[in-house]
């Protein structure tokens, strides 16, 4: 289980790594700035987040000690442990904005419905590689990996956590998708989607998260209430013009009119310094690395190695994807972040280990003695 050799030396993957560093470096550069001036107590954000940097490489650093198909073997036991976070975080969680999430760890709270999202991705890699059908993937056989996404849908719903919920969702939608479903299963699934749909509406949303969707189709009619966040949000993109005010000089987020700048709307800050040039550059080499990673995926050696690079990436990309929609507002606030770029130990720690799988299945592609089975 824990072997490592010169032929995986050899065929490191780089690629990776160098998206990695420059993508993280700019993150670091953004959240000074997001951050600045520090408040006079306490660690400014940014110091906190080079130190979780650090363990998240270190992370990375231990993963690829591994054959990533040992996860095979524990994907269900890191489920369970998930599972029993989850509902730890409702029986005795942090309590912050209306919402229990956390669990407080000194250095950082860990927010589990983070690695949840990794560990959905790791568990249907698991399942799909292991039960291929001619044909596509009909009813019966999508009864375990529905049920698997549904558990732990209802605990982070529960939360009250709509964004990170959504996110299993459509993290089991694009990799099911892509394992292939014969044409009732996709038919039965719109009917029930449908309906899911008009139910939350009417029964489960609570009337704040109804004021966000409102607030998408009108941001002007709540401008000091619901729709503030977006308005700002827009005011300091659009304010960057083609080359930004620079660095350290945007107004929006230092004279603090934009919320949630080093988290949620940290991109903000970005496009109002280095403006569109300078977002399109950043924008660019993220993207890079995701579609480098579907590179790995094409290139994997097994079928396990495909759904798990696929579903690592799709994880970030969704997230990245409705992230910058959401600050130019596009789609409604649901707090999910820019995976390497908002603030946050559970969101940047499960990205990083994410990314580790990924070098893992690209740094084992010519290893000898696996049949690749795709």
């Amino acid at each position: 289980m824990f072997r490592i050799d010169r032929r995986f030396l050899r065929s490191f993957d780089w690629g990776t790594l160098l998206f990695l560093l420059v993508v993280s470096g700019m993150a670091l550069v953004n959240l000074y700035s997001a951050s600045f001036p520090p408040a006079a107590w306490g660690m400014p954000p940014y110091i906190k987040q080079c130190y979780l940097f650090l363990m998240g490489f270190s992370g990375i650093l231990v993963i690829l000690f591994f054959d990533y198909k040992e996860l095979h073997f524990w994907n269900y036991p890191l489920y369970i442990f998930i599972v029993i976070l989850l509902v730890v975080v409702l029986v005795a969680g942090n309590s912050a904005g209306g919402a229990q999430r956390w669990i407080n760890l000194g250095l950082f709270k860990l927010q589990p419905s983070e690695p949840a999202k990794l560990m959905l991705v790791i568990t249907l890699a698991s399942y799909y590689s292991r039960k291929e059908v001619d044909g596509g993937y009909g009813i019966k056989e999508m009864i375990t990996p529905v049920a698997l996404t549904l558990l732990p849908f209802m605990l982070i719903l529960k939360q009250p956590d709509l964004g990170t919920a959504l996110m299993l969702i459509i993290i089991f939608i694009t990799m099911t998708v892509f394992a292939k479903v014969n044409w009732q299963t996709y038919l039965l699934g719109g009917v029930l989607g449908g309906g899911a749909a008009v139910f939350a509406w009417f029964y489960l949303l609570k009337p704040y998260q109804k004021r966000r969707i409102e607030t998408l189709l009108d941001p002007g009619k709540d401008p000091m209430g619901q729709g503030y966040q977006i308005l700002q949000s827009k005011i300091a993109v659009g304010s960057g013009g083609n080359f930004g005010k620079g660095y350290l000089e945007g107004t929006q987020g230092h004279l603090h009119f934009l919320p949630e700048r080093h988290t949620d709307f940290a991109f903000s800050v970005w496009g109002e310094e280095w403006g569109f040039f300078g977002s399109l550059f950043f924008l660019g080499i993220y993207f890079c690395m995701l579609f480098w990673g579907l590179y790995v995926a094409m290139t994997a050696r097994d079928r396990f190695g495909v759904f798990l690079s696929f579903g690592v990436v799709m994880l970030i990309f969704w997230q990245a994807v409705i992230n910058l929609l959401m600050i130019l507002g596009f789609l409604p606030v649901v707090g999910i972040p820019l995976p390497l770029v908002s603030y946050g130990g559970s969101s940047l720690l499960t990205t990083l280990l994410g990314l580790g799988i990924l070098m893992n299945v690209r740094m084992r592609r010519f290893q000898v003695g696996q049949k690749k089975d795709v």
